[in-house]
């Protein structure tokens, strides 16, 4: 193209207030406001502007496909990155998607909180300004048998705050087999050096013994700290003394035992074919003094931090500064409750996904992967049953899976399929394995099964 030809396009391109007059662009102006419709145009007529300069483009677009241009951008800058998916993954609390799917009642709790005003920080008995700390420490107390709880924004925050309020300033002993890293490159003794806690490792990676934390204890030891190890395993040539000879070590020199257990376990995961995991409970009946763990993994809640224990320590806990800066917000504390409800009426099965879905048996997941298996056959879809396993996730019961059957789709090019699968208006995420995409009915939800359905028939057809 000449430049004569190049400067006559540029001429012709027409200007924003031109467009502005369309009748699209001005439902467009309607529904996202005339600052956003502008800079949607600008960003359109550059884009022409820069096609003609470069040698792309021999013609001017018309104005209804620039402004349908500016339109497209507009809804993609506009999109929210955070959004529903589905997960076929057959992990049940898988960090990256979100972690515990939360029940029905628990969002319903969410949304009155959300959608007017609340007794957050009000006591409606007297009249008076009331504490937000009071919401769920009640059903803690009667769930776990704790003299107080705690509750704030998430375990990490749980962590620090025990470290920093107990311990600051001082020593606290640790094993060198419990200096974890969880995902995110979370690590324990980053925490303990945040809270001004100065770590004192003992044993060795593989072993340790009762009399290395006793050895270790000086007159500037401030605690005992154990962290359960929930997302690996060490197997083999170990050991570790029991919560119950540390806590009776620990009381013997007048010093707490502190807990991270992470999962939020309330229940006993053995009776599901699972390995046992140790229980908040467990934790507190074997002497620990404070005990720190998840809302949002095991227990199947919202994303929050909780600690239960000794009324003493809490109260420390809850007076210190640094709990304000990481305290709970009301949508938290009320989908917390709500779940935490359904330990106390016992439906928890039948109600949080999360332990539904663990619970859930083989026959059952079997019969609804042949049913789904046989729809998509029915419109050409390559499909079969095949077994497969199912993991709990989110750091909790590492080495363990449970016993599923999976829908594995032949597809010429599953690499392609999944992430064509992931364009879909609700993304779906499965996994590949020995060359086909499979999806495990496990981790779906029942209100996604037909939209499921109908992304991997859209998806499955346009093979390469």
């Amino acid at each position: 193209m000449t430049e004569e030809n190049t400067q006559k396009l540029l001429r012709e391109l027409p200007s924003i207030d031109r467009l502005l007059n369309t009748a699209m662009a001005v439902d467009m102006a309607l529904a996202y406001g005339r600052t956003l419709t502008v800079e949607s145009l600008r960003q359109s007529i550059e884009g022409a502007r820069s096609a003609i300069l470069s040698g792309q483009a021999s013609y001017v677009p018309m104005n209804a496909v620039l402004v349908d241009e500016a339109r497209l951008w507009l809804e993609s800058y506009l999109a929210p990155t955070l959004q529903p998916i589905i997960n076929g993954t057959g992990v049940i609390v898988h960090t990256n998607l979100g972690r515990a799917p939360l029940s029905a009642a628990t969002r319903q709790a969410i949304e009155d909180a959300a959608k007017g005003y609340s007794t957050l920080e009000y006591d409606v008995a007297s009249g008076q300004r009331g504490s937000r700390t009071v919401h769920a420490e009640q059903l803690l107390i009667r769930l776990t048998g704790a003299e107080a709880a705690l509750v704030v924004n998430n375990n990490a925050a749980a962590v620090l705050l025990m470290l920093t309020a107990l311990c600051q300033g001082k020593e606290v002993i640790i094993s060198r087999g419990q200096l974890v890293e969880i995902g995110g490159g979370f690590r324990i003794p980053d925490v303990m050096a945040q809270s001004g806690a100065q770590l004192v490792e003992v044993g060795t990676t593989n072993r340790t013994h009762l009399h290395d934390y006793a050895n270790a204890i000086t007159e500037n030891t401030a605690a005992i700290l154990v962290a359960h190890y929930s997302n690996y395993k060490i197997i083999g040539f170990s050991s570790e003394p029991t919560l119950a000879e540390l806590a009776e070590l620990a009381h013997d020199h007048n010093l707490p035992l502190l807990y991270d257990q992470g999962s939020g376990a309330l229940l006993d995961s053995s009776p599901y074919g699972l390995e046992p995991e140790p229980t908040v409970l467990d934790g507190l009946a074997a002497g620990a003094d404070v005990v720190a763990f998840s809302g949002d993994k095991l227990l199947g809640g919202p994303q929050a931090g909780i600690l239960a224990g000794q009324e003493a320590f809490i109260t420390q806990l809850k007076k210190h500064p640094l709990a304000r800066a990481v305290r709970a917000d009301k949508l938290c504390l009320a989908g917390l409750s709500a779940t935490l409800t359904h330990y106390l009426t016992e439906n928890t099965l039948e109600a949080i996904p999360v332990w539904h879905m663990i619970a859930r048996s083989l026959v059952e997941i079997a019969a609804e992967a042949d049913t789904w298996a046989a729809r998509l056959q029915e419109q050409g879809i390559r499909a079969e049953v095949v077994d497969g396993r199912s993991t709990v996730g989110g750091g909790s019961l590492p080495g363990t899976s449970l016993p599923s059957r999976v829908v594995a789709l032949n597809h010429d090019n599953p690499d392609a399929l999944a992430a064509q699968l992931r364009e879909e208006k609700v993304p779906v995420i499965g996994r590949i394995q020995d060359g086909r995409f499979l999806i495990d009915p496990r981790t779906i939800l029942p209100d996604q099964v037909e939209q499921l359905l109908q992304s991997l028939v859209n998806c499955s057809q346009n093979e390469a």
